[in-house]
């Protein structure tokens, strides 16, 4: 079993998909050659767990509106947490995109009282060095676009690890849902929850489980064996912006169809 892992800063290419359930079983046993799963799944009983992203943005939702002016870069602000009961650690995350390549900048809060952090813009004492510069960039993001919670999506991860490259990474993503938040709250009401990955709302229906190949420099060699045996089309899907298109009812400014960025 790999232990957890959680960088707190990470540029890498990123190939997303768009499947169909069924598929997840065929490619898993594929992978089993070249990967693990990765701490979470191994502990999960059917190998999938939770994760949550509490998304920020301005109040005339510039972030969101930003990545529909700006095409190939966009970037976003959010608080991640796992489990149905969210728990320490949490991470705030800064998320810089450019076509397929991510730079990821993550502060890793150790403290239950994360929301102070947060509403008093300061650096809670023995926070780990390796944060603590993360930290600063996030707060400072925060000041300087007067970002606050908009919306907090859900949804079931498997994920696995190479164990025949330096850094390489699968994880399928199902059941995704989300939540309309304005608080600082990580928990979703199980009431509010809306699913935003109805088959038909897709391009190609059916297909609402996003797979996504991550890795650092090049693609490792089974990574292109996969997509060729699966007959894998790249195409991308933004957990945030897709979210609240259907949140806002895909408002005059989002096309219908999938955000692909």
């Amino acid at each position: 079993m790999s232990g957890p892992v959680s960088p707190l800063a990470l540029e890498r290419y990123e190939l997303k998909y768009l499947i169909p359930p069924h598929m997840v079983e065929p490619i898993s046993r594929f992978l089993e050659a070249y990967c693990d799963l990765d701490y979470y799944s191994e502990i999960s009983p059917d190998q999938f767990y939770m994760i949550n992203s509490l998304y920020l943005d301005t109040p005339n939702l510039y972030l969101l509106r930003f990545k529909e002016v700006a095409g190939a870069f966009n970037f976003n602000m959010r608080i991640r947490s796992y489990g149905e009961s969210p728990k320490p650690p949490y991470f705030f995350e800064i998320k810089y995109k450019i076509h397929e390549f991510v730079r990821k900048k993550r502060a890793k809060i150790l403290t239950e009282d994360w929301v102070t952090i947060l509403t008093e813009d300061r650096i809670p004492e023995g926070m780990e060095s390796s944060s603590i510069s993360n930290l600063e960039d996030f707060l400072r993001m925060k000041i300087t676009y007067n970002v606050a919670p908009v919306i907090l999506t859900q949804y079931r991860r498997k994920a696995y690890i190479s164990h025949a490259d330096e850094y390489a990474r699968v994880t399928f993503d199902k059941n995704l849902r989300y939540q309309e938040m304005t608080e600082w709250k990580v928990t979703p009401d199980e009431n509010e929850l809306c699913h935003y990955d109805h088959p038909d709302s897709f391009e190609e229906p059916g297909c609402n489980v996003i797979l996504e190949l991550k890795c650092e420099k090049k693609i490792p060699i089974w990574m292109v064996d996969l997509i060729k045996r699966f007959g894998l089309v790249g195409g991308s899907f933004s957990k945030f912006g897709n979210s609240m298109a259907t949140h806002l009812t895909v408002p005059a400014v989002m096309a219908t169809g999938p955000l692909y960025r």
